[in-house]
């Protein structure tokens, strides 16, 4: 959520982004909401300041034997005009609520204006895309060959987009987790297993909900969401806290499944298992200062990175364009694994910086000493790595001549073999 005091003192500033983000939004609905709230806000407390004084009148009135009758009917209208100012404040407190939750983060001012992918920037690039000297597979075809999904099966059971994994394969995937947690371990982050299940505030603390309306699974009848990732578990954990400013940044390690119902994805990436309603990821998830926070997404893309050339998939890394990345981010970097099946860079992990844009939603602050003024801390989250996503990556780079799949040095460990 942004700073209302912004807003107000620089709405073109705000239509201006709204503009370059391709976002629809009626502001002057927003500023006219904000200005009657205030307004209400100083006529109820006039209306209670002057319904005491006449409480106090009407007490000293009959301690002096006199008739208060008349002060006391003045005072039941005062209680009605203000019930009925209440009523009208509470309206349009939960109007202007409803519509400030939905307005996008301001972006950095290095990211490339554009409505879609088309204008993304490529920033890096690292690894030598694969030479084979047989025609190229893809994952679904090696996988159905060596038995290690059953789609058909899992769609009985679950329906589209669903998938059991078999034999080596679900030993490669826990071999990615346990490596991620591992590598993370290694870098000071703090690990978590969070809730993966949230209930509704925490969700809209952690992302506009009207955006993610075809996204998120809700629970019948429960006030919970199952967690499209461990972000918005992470994002939550200390809503409505102060925090101390010594902690730091906080870097934590989540593991996870994640939710998703890909609602308007249909026939994109509808076999397989790239884009699927379930998945495991281990996140990234940084609690900084507000100054330490750019050095701190840089330091987090950085670390992807790390983690993908130590399994020596090769990637490009995008700068998203401001129509292309998420509302509520202010930055944000895809990194693009080769998918030699798909003779393409696909998606595979995102790293976005949110600045104090959750922290606001959620309140979560700071203060370095007692009695000094509480500043809101900013947010980050970082894929380290998506296993399902990465185990396609992984099996069209490393497929052979006779079908088969070298698993990389760096999981050969976890697996307990080379090969599959």
């Amino acid at each position: 959520m942004l700073d209302m005091k912004i807003v107000r003192q620089d709405p073109e500033k705000i239509q201006k982004m709204l503009r370059d983000r391709y976002v629809e939004f009626d502001l002057d609905s927003l500023l006219d909401l904000d200005k009657k709230r205030r307004e209400y806000i100083l006529s109820t407390d006039d209306l209670r300041k002057k319904k005491n004084e006449m409480s106090l009148k009407i007490a000293e009135t009959k301690k002096a034997g006199q008739d208060a009758d008349k002060i006391i009917q003045e005072m039941q209208l005062v209680s009605r005009q203000l019930t009925e100012l209440e009523e009208t404040q509470n309206k349009t407190e939960l109007e202007y609520s409803k519509l400030i939750l939905t307005l996008p983060n301001i972006f950095d001012q290095t990211v490339p204006i554009g409505e879609d992918s088309s204008a993304n920037k490529e920033v890096k690039k690292w690894g030598d895309i694969p030479k084979f000297d047989f025609q190229v597979s893809d994952h679904i075809d090696i996988t159905q060959k060596l038995n290690l999904v059953d789609l058909q099966r899992a769609a009985k059971t679950a329906g589209a987009r669903f998938y059991y994994l078999r034999g080596d394969l679900v030993k490669l995937n826990q071999s990615l987790i346990q490596f991620a947690l591992d590598f993370l371990d290694d870098k000071g982050f703090t690990l978590f297993q969070p809730p993966y299940m949230i209930n509704k505030k925490s969700m809209e603390g952690a992302i506009i909900a009207e955006d993610f309306k075809d996204v998120i699974y809700k629970i019948d009848d429960e006030d919970l969401y199952l967690i499209g990732t461990a972000e918005h578990a992470m994002a939550s954990m200390y809503a409505d806290e102060i925090l101390d400013g010594a902690s730091f940044p906080m870097r934590c390690a989540a593991i996870s499944p994640c939710f998703r119902k890909e609602a308007g994805a249909h026939g994109k990436d509808q076999k397989g298992i790239f884009r699927v309603h379930q998945f495991e990821k281990v996140e990234q998830f940084v609690f900084s200062r507000p100054e330490d926070s750019w050095k701190e997404h840089e330091k987090m893309i950085a670390i992807t990175e790390e983690f993908f050339q130590k399994l020596e998939i090769p990637y490009r890394v995008m700068l998203l364009s401001s129509g292309d990345m998420g509302k509520i981010s202010a930055k944000t970097y895809d990194l693009e694994t080769w998918m030699p099946g798909q003779n393409a860079y696909r998606e595979t992990a995102s790293c976005s910086n949110c600045l104090e844009y959750q922290a606001r939603r959620l309140k979560i602050r700071f203060r370095d000493r007692t009695n000094e003024d509480t500043k809101y801390v900013n947010t980050l989250n970082s894929t380290l790595v998506a296993t399902e996503r990465t185990m396609v990556a992984i099996i069209e780079n490393f497929q052979t001549k006779d079908g088969h799949i070298e698993i990389p040095k760096q999981l050969q460990k976890y697996v307990g073999k080379k090969m599959i």
